[in-house]
């Protein structure tokens, strides 16, 4: 009888073991191009409460096999026109932070709202705000849904916005430096077609700028496309 037991417990452990060797196999590594860092960066004072420690070394992030930018060349909509550049700018794939490579909006409260085309499960929103100045954007919040008017089914993926000037409550998440790697956050899998990126000035200036927003993940539609 023991022989039998452990025979089939030796066979769970195995089957088990397998399931998860299939499942980390199932993740790969996220790659994107990162923009080379600027020659020389002016130091600004930027705030020091609620922040999070800047990136070092190598950022490592694994999604699962088949994931690709899903923002590349998307229709960008926003809270109001552009007061430099367009809003195109923001899915063209061009990451460099010098003049000619970011748009921007006018002060205060804004947000600009990427079309998937589908309903995708998303995995990791990168965000590059104007980064060749270590500035620090505020009320920073990242949200998805299947409403392209993000009145129901909103679901929030980061939010740093300690004075709630957005309306979706206290914030989860901590104050951030832009860097030339860009912020990468972890949305989870989260499913919608419309991914919106909420800010509120920056800490040198109450405008609100883009150089590139990347969506990464994968479409949950047969056909892919939901027109």
């Amino acid at each position: 009888m023991k022989t039998i037991v452990t025979f089939y417990l030796a066979v769970i452990v195995t089957a088990l073991l397998a399931v998860d060797s299939a499942a980390e196999e199932a993740k790969v590594l996220l790659r994107t191009d990162i923009p080379k860092p600027p020659f020389m960066s002016i130091q600004l004072y930027v705030p020091t409460n609620n922040m999070e420690p800047r990136l070092s070394g190598k950022r490592v992030f694994y999604v699962p096999a088949g994931t690709t930018n899903l923002a590349l060349h998307q229709l960008v909509s926003a809270s109001e026109k552009p007061t430099v550049g367009n809003l195109a700018m923001i899915t063209d794939g061009d990451k460099d932070g010098a003049d000619g490579s970011w748009m921007e909006l006018p002060a205060w409260r804004q947000w600009i709202q990427i079309d998937l085309k589908t309903q995708a499960e998303i995995y990791a929103i990168i965000v590059w705000h104007y980064w060749y100045r270590p500035r620090v954007y505020l009320g920073v919040i990242a949200a998805v849904s299947d409403d392209p008017e993000f009145k129901k089914d909103v679901k929030v993926v980061f939010n740093n916005d300690v004075e709630n000037a957005q309306g979706f409550g206290n914030a989860t998440n901590c104050n951030y430096c832009e860097e030339y790697r860009g912020k990468l956050i972890d949305a989870k899998g989260v499913k919608g077609r419309y991914v919106r990126l909420y800010s509120n000035g920056n800490s040198e200036n109450n405008r609100n700028q883009y150089v590139e927003v990347e969506v990464h993940g994968k479409a949950t539609l047969e056909n892919g496309k939901d027109e």
